[in-house]
């Protein structure tokens, strides 16, 4: 468990469309096997050490007559950002997906001293 102090917590939030591939006929949408899709996001500040990130799907498009298969993470995560990332595989048609993420960290204070 991470211990936070109520007065440092940081609480940043998002929500991305990682691809729409129906529309020009992606890799998602056309391709099967395993696939990804990855994007970067950057935190509107950093945090003072290694956040929490929360990433759940909040929209997906998929063909009904497929299995439906998927994969959501944060990877790479630092104190400015991480890999927002999204698998497939199998024959899975995957046409778009949305993601939201929440990241819960120690910020800085504004009392806090930096001698170094």
């Amino acid at each position: 468990m991470k211990r936070l102090a109520t007065q440092r917590i940081g609480i940043d939030q998002g929500d991305d469309v990682l691809f729409s591939d129906y529309e020009d006929g992606g890799e998602m949408w056309t391709a099967t096997g395993p696939r990804e899709r990855r994007k970067q996001i950057r935190f509107s500040q950093p945090y003072r050490d290694t956040p929490i990130i929360h990433c759940s799907l909040t929209m997906w498009d998929v063909d009904h007559a497929h299995n439906v298969r998927a994969d959501v993470s944060a990877e790479n995560v630092t104190v400015a950002g991480f890999d927002l990332v999204f698998r497939t595989w199998g024959d899975t048609r995957v046409a778009r997906a949305r993601v939201g993420w929440l990241a819960i960290g120690e910020i800085g204070y504004d009392d806090d001293w930096e001698l170094y």
